[in-house]
Formats: structure tokens, sequence, C-alpha cells
């Protein structure tokens, strides 16, 4: 989000089209002039702005784009889509992280399911290694609880990445609750989503999901924290 009282609205400079800030990644040119993406947008020196997308970042780097809009001679990495990437999983990760400290995040296949029939669920993550049989189950009793609709279902995590945020081992499911971090959590799982060309409302049965899987995903397996 731009800070305030900085335009809302930005020219993506690979689609030439205007769109609200948090549609686009803002990147701006290192001291050594390397291009780098500014997810915040804290960095200091004029920015330029790409659609939050993996084909966009990679049209703007097979084009060489960023050197016309920064109009002197920058470096760009070619892995810099994938570094984008790695920057938005590690943020999703981290809000993950914040959700759980601050209580609103249920594990255990019980406790979730508990957790559907009686607590104020947003979100269903379910690791990538879920099988469909404990999926459905829970899905199930989501529909139950909540309508047709059922609630957001998160499946853009591995189970390490789901490790790491609990500070345990084999952790499959867990249930988001209604609150400022649980909200965090969808907001960061769904930049991510988009960047990777997943759909945000993906339906199965009724159910909303976040489930982008991608080859990369080998590639963002961080460290839990804040970029």
């Amino acid at each position: 989000m731009g800070k305030r009282g900085e335009p809302s609205e930005r020219t993506c400079i690979v689609t030439r089209l205007t769109k609200p800030v948090d549609a686009l990644i803002r990147f701006v040119a290192a001291p050594d002039g390397t291009v780098t993406p500014d997810l915040r947008h804290r960095l200091p020196g004029r920015g330029v702005w790409v659609t939050a997308e993996r084909p966009a970042v990679a049209t703007a780097v097979q084009k060489r784009l960023f050197a016309k809009a920064f109009e002197g001679n920058v470096k760009v990495e070619e892995d810099l889509p994938d570094l984008v990437d790695r920057l938005l999983s590690t943020a999703a990760s981290a809000a993950l992280a914040m959700a759980r400290k601050a209580g609103t995040l249920v594990m255990g296949f019980s406790k979730v399911e508990s957790a559907l029939m009686n607590e104020p669920v947003i979100a269903l993550v379910h690791a990538q290694e879920a099988t469909d049989d404990g999926i459905a189950k829970l899905q199930a009793v989501a529909r139950r609880r909540f309508g047709p609709a059922g609630v957001e279902t998160i499946r853009c995590f591995g189970s390490e990445q789901l490790d790491l945020a609990f500070g345990r081992t084999n952790v499959i499911h867990a249930a988001v609750l209604a609150g400022p971090a649980g909200t965090n959590l969808l907001a960061r799982v769904g930049v991510l989503c988009r960047y990777r060309g997943g759909n945000n409302s993906h339906a199965g049965d009724g159910d909303r999901s976040f489930d982008a899987f991608t080859e990369l995903n080998d590639l963002s397996l961080g460290t839990v924290g804040t970029p």
C-alpha cells in the first residue's frame, strides 16, 4: 500500500495501463544500478511499476523495459521473476507466522474440525501434501456451517513452510480465524497466488481457493521473515 499522500494509481511499464498500486509491484534502482523489487513501497529513489503478475515481470526483463523506464544504465538479473516469487512467498509465510503468534490459527485435523463448528473461521489451510480425503472431509464440515460457498481455502504452502510457521512438524491442516492477522494472511496469499497465475476464487464444489502451484514452489521454502 502506498504512503499517505502518494498517488493511489500508477502506470504499468509493460501494459501501459493505469492500475491501483496494490495491483502493481514497485521496482527501484539500487545504488549499484541493480533493479530491485520494493514490495513495501519504502525504498528511496524513483520507482517504476509493473503489473503484479509473473508474465508481466518476465516481459519487462525480456524487452529491457526497465532501462527505458529508468532512463539510464541499470542491471537487470535474468532471474528477477523468480526473485519476486521468493519475496512474495516469504511475505506470505511471514503473515502465516504472525497469524499463529496472534492466536488466529488453529492446527491439526480434529482441532480444525472443531473450529469449523464453533469458531469464526475465515479460511482453511491445507498443505500441498494433504490428501484429497482429508480436504474433502473438512470442506464438507465448512459447507454445513457456512453454506455452499464454504470458506476460503489456502493451498499454496508446502508442509515445510507450515512446520516453520507453527514451530512443529507434520502440519497438514489449519484454520484461520477472524481478526486483523487473518485478514492480512489472506491478502498476502492472494498477492502471491495472483502473481503465480492462480485463481483466488477457484471453485470446486462451492469452495473458494488460493491454490497457485508452479515449478517455483521448491524455490520458495525460505526462512519465515519479512522482506
